[in-house]
């Protein structure tokens, strides 16, 4: 899998303002602060693609990122920021579900998860809630290079657990770290395979 050319094709506060649906998109979604932007840099290989910063919430628009010509990186806000005014938090909800629930040509979504932390309800409502739409979408698992995940290291086999308690099979799971650069290849080989199937899908 390789990031030869990317280009920012802008952001944008609805969905009908969006780039028209005629590629494959993969769109990263996830609690504020989890390290969205750190993990979208670091599978793209690309240092400053998605913005990161100290303040949560600072993704507040669908943003397209247009690679290789051929297919779009959609960096979603983040949900669960409490210091957020709640019409702002009713914008970037509508916002996110109206793109994932009905953009035709999403392969996945990644639902990234702080590995640091227990199970949070904000992430585990959020899955189902993408399970009860049909979205397809697999459980990222940041920041397990740092040692409190590491001494916690059941927090991600926590939130499984929590999980099981509503879907009979969990979704696919990857575990990530920006720093070490943990799950890039296992990230790349699943984002490739199903280009590859989305591909000769449309040859048919």
């Amino acid at each position: 899998m390789n990031f030869k050319k990317l280009s920012y094709l802008g952001s944008f506060a609805h969905l009908k303002d969006c780039p028209e649906a005629n590629k494959p998109e993969f769109a990263f979604i996830g609690r504020s602060n989890v390290g969205k932007s750190s993990l979208i840099n670091m599978i793209t290989g690309v240092k400053g693609l998605a913005h990161t910063s100290s303040t949560p919430g600072k993704t507040q628009t669908l943003n397209f990122f247009l690679v290789n010509e051929a297919w779009h990186l959609v960096d979603l806000p983040g949900y669960g920021f409490a210091k957020t005014p709640e019409h702002v938090r009713r914008a970037f909800k509508k916002m996110t579900e109206d793109y994932l629930y009905q953009r035709e040509t999403l392969q996945s979504a990644f639902l990234l998860i702080d590995s640091c932390v227990p199970p949070q309800k904000a992430d585990l409502d959020f899955a189902n809630k993408l399970g009860e739409n049909q979205v397809p979408f697999v459980l990222v698992f940041t920041k397990t290079d740092r040692k409190k995940s590491v001494k916690n290291g059941n927090f991600v086999d926590a939130f499984k657990d929590k999980l099981l308690e509503t879907w009979e099979v969990l979704p696919q799971v990857f575990l990530s770290s920006a720093e070490t650069g943990e799950g890039k290849d296992e990230l790349h080989h699943f984002m490739h395979d199903i280009l590859q199937n989305y591909k000769t899908s449309q040859q048919k």
